[in-house]
């Protein structure tokens, strides 16, 4: 199956090997974004390898080399074309220019440049649409936590909403763009369904409000007049009750596939080996369980429970070969192939494999005679002493501290306590498939206890309110007061009816119609029977059932086709005709790259659980699957955001001041761009230094570029055709390879 981090790397090298001036060496000019971008799927080694002499900051002082060609991988902003013009303006900055913008290039910014001095030099342009972070190979992500408090936070007063959901929108808008790189990126024009709740109304800025809502149409005596015929002022009156935010996400995502379609007749060009994708859209209310659970495979389970830094970024000791511990700096990535060997599986299955590996290890370098490790603990002792495999060493060293930490704390939290009620209140069964009966019993102790941690007791009381279907106030209030919660912890369960959950239940109220059933895992392990509700979702789909009503399509759907996607191309030869192949040995399996594709976007946050059911779908059903988010989200840092929410994010870790300010005269889009992607430039230097003289064999860098998280090279992929707007760029010649 194809790697989205491969893909993107692969056209960050195609673009850069398009480039062949005369001389061989070229320059290589980005911007901060571009450069994060870029350094996240290739190490500056692979970079410098492709004949690029200099890596240079577009923003930086540089030194004019007018004997090179540049290669411009920048974002598409108003300040980034300027200092482009600039370049070409009065001293000749470079030989010629070439230009790659991180996505598309608005029109007016495009005749910025070809009416200027920099037109001459234009060698070529192209948009990559590579404006997205490929996390894993099958999740991509905005980083953009912030956006959380833009769905869900409740404006404060009557008069907010207006501002609020142009906010909102503004935010939308930048989602919708970063969804279609994706689609752009793999070549697919997909279906687009969406989810559409019928426990709540919209939520957040999006809620029914006479601030947003158009005014009413003036309503005659004829209440049998169709909805049609009652006219566009009372659908566009009425339509205000089903504006999710999945809703206006996947008409803006619709709307922009289509609009780069027309500028690209052979985008998504239906492979009759491989059927059209379905985009569907979710957001994070459409499972409310998912954040809370304690999950206990070992990706889902680290980042819960150990300090690792954004899911990547882990600190541990590690033994030298000299027996003394050294502070170490881990990257979890795609690149460390012990990592995702066992990412996905339940602890205990990940601990047997980690110290499989780690004795067939042993056997195939001959380091020691006789048996090998037993448990984790001979592990370590053995480390020590492999001195010469220093990299094997290290990747054993790591996860087995990261095994044993998470282990540790399983026994220490009392978690096994823990994890049992939880299950029974996010299935609604117990182990032994039955109607919990003492849950109460169960949990109380768990609360009043002090050596149970507050963020585990909130964990608790979200799943139990949500299993009741909300409990009435009295009950709640117990419940807090047994587990002594604080004032702002008791706001994060309390914040969870801006998600949709209802959390208070009167005597007469009846009980919410269940969103998605959750289906109950057959797993032996009896504290991992929960599994998210986008496994149903996905399987359902799949099989043709989903509900149509829960999931629109935005548009076409795939009925209307004369071939369903699932089924397999039609036999083009008679049964009749086909040479007997009984006889003939079979062939070894041939990974073939065709498998349908399901693109899964889960706005305000994705779980770690989430990404782990798209990779055993994907084997499962025989697809390829991926998933992608506003961020990625772990329990601790949903809880800390839910304190907030009511604030507007105000004290969060994403927004310290809280949601901006949207006062003041409305900003165009390309306004918010070039604010979201400004970056200042380097203020001029004190004094000159002397002029180095030009030395092309040992290459040279001006800005480092980020380690990557991706193995060393592979071979490039066939990129989608450059973008041509209309035919003046053809004239003028900006297109040359």
């Amino acid at each position: 199956m194809s790697s989205l981090i491969t893909i993107v790397r692969n056209k960050f090298l195609e673009a850069i090997r398009s480039v062949n001036p005369p001389t061989r060496w070229k320059i290589l000019v980005v911007d901060e974004y571009s450069q994060k971008l870029l350094g996240a799927v290739l190490k500056q080694f692979d970079i410098l390898e492709e004949n690029v002499t200099l890596i240079e900051s577009i923003t930086s002082i540089r030194e004019p080399q007018p004997g090179f060609e540049a290669i411009y991988l920048l974002m598409p902003t108003s300040q980034n074309v300027d200092r482009i013009i600039r370049d070409f303006s009065n001293n000749k900055q470079y030989a010629a220019a070439h230009l790659f913008f991180i996505e598309g290039l608005p029109e007016k910014l495009f005749e910025r440049l070809t009416s200027s001095p920099a037109e001459p030099y234009l060698q070529a342009l192209k948009e990559l649409f590579l404006n997205f972070n490929a996390i894993e190979a099958q999740a991509f992500s905005m980083n953009e936590p912030g956006y959380f408090f833009s769905i869900y936070s409740p404006p404060r007063t009557e008069s907010s909403y207006k501002p609020a959901r142009a906010r909102l929108e503004e935010d939308l808008r930048f989602m919708s763009k970063m969804i279609s790189n994706v689609c752009i990126s793999l070549n697919e024009f997909p279906y687009i369904r969406f989810y559409m709740p019928s426990s709540h109304q919209p939520l957040g800025p999006l809620k029914p409000n006479a601030q947003t809502r158009p005014p009413p149409p003036p309503e005659g005596a004829s209440r049998w007049r169709t909805n049609l015929a009652r006219g566009a002022e009372a659908r566009a009156y009425e339509s205000v009750e089903s504006d999710f935010v999945t809703k206006l996400l996947a008409f803006m995502v619709q709307d922009a596939l289509e609009e780069h379609k027309k500028m690209n007749p052979d985008f998504g060009k239906v492979d009759p080996a491989r059927p059209r994708a379905t985009l569907l859209i979710t957001d994070r209310s459409m499972d409310m369980m998912a954040p809370f659970v304690h999950e206990f495979t070992y990706q889902a389970m680290a980042n819960d429970l150990l300090p690792i830094e954004n899911g990547t970024k882990y600190s541990y000791k590690f033994q030298s070969s000299m027996g003394a511990y050294e502070d170490k700096v881990a990257i979890l990535s795609d690149a460390d192939t012990t990592w995702t060997s066992v990412r996905h599986l339940h602890m205990r299955e990940a601990i047997d494999k980690l110290m499989s590996d780690f004795n067939k290890f042993l056997e195939e370098n001959a380091v020691f005679k006789g048996e090998g490790a037993a448990n984790l603990n001979d592990m370590k002792d053995m480390l020590a002493n492999l001195p010469q495999y220093q990299e094997q060493r290290e990747k054993f060293s790591l996860h087995l501290n990261m095994a044993q930490d998470c282990m540790a704390l399983f026994e220490k939290e009392k978690l096994s306590e823990i994890a049992n009620v939880e299950q029974s209140c996010a299935t609604g069964l117990t182990a032994e498939g039955k109607t919990p009966k003492s849950l109460v019993e169960e949990m109380v102790p768990l609360l009043d206890s002090r050596d149970v941690l507050n963020m585990r007791k909130v964990r608790i009381i979200a799943l139990y309110i949500q299993y009741r279907d909300g409990v009435p106030d009295e009950d709640r209030r117990r419940l807090y007061q047994h587990a002594r919660l604080t004032l702002a912890e008791q706001d994060a369960v309390n914040a969870l009816v801006h998600l949709g959950v209802r959390i208070a239940r009167g005597p007469t109220d009846k009980d919410t119609k269940k969103k998605i059933k959750q289906k109950i895992s057959g797993d032996e392990y009896e504290l991992s029977r929960f599994k998210p509700a986008v496994k149903s979702i996905i399987e359902d789909h799949v099989a043709d059932k989903l509900d149509p009503v829960m999931f629109p399509y935005v548009k076409d759907a795939p009925s209307a086709m004369p071939l369903s996607p699932r089924s397999p191309p039609p036999q083009t030869t008679s049964l009749r005709s086909q040479k007997p192949a009984w006889h003939r040995a079979p062939k070894a399996s041939v990974q073939v790259d065709n498998r349908q594709r399901l693109l899964l976007f889960v706005a305000g946050g994705v779980t770690y659980s989430e990404m782990r059911e798209v990779y055993h779908l994907s084997e499962s059903l025989h697809k390829d699957i991926f998933i992608g988010s506003t961020h990625v989200l772990t329990p601790k840092g949903f809880v800390d955001d839910l304190k907030v929410l009511d604030l507007g994010g105000a004290g969060s870790r994403a927004l310290p001041n809280g949601l901006r300010d949207m006062r003041g005269e409305p900003k165009s889009h390309q306004q918010l761009y070039d604010e979201k992607y400004f970056v200042q430039d380097a203020p001029p230097p004190q004094r000159v230094a002397p002029k180095a003289a030009k030395n092309l064999a040992p290459p040279r860098t001006a800005t480092p570029i980020q380690i990557s998280p991706t193995n060393s090279y592979q071979e490039s992929v066939n990129s989608s055709a450059p973008s041509v707007k209309d035919e003046k760029k053809k004239k003028r010649g900006l297109f040359r390879f």
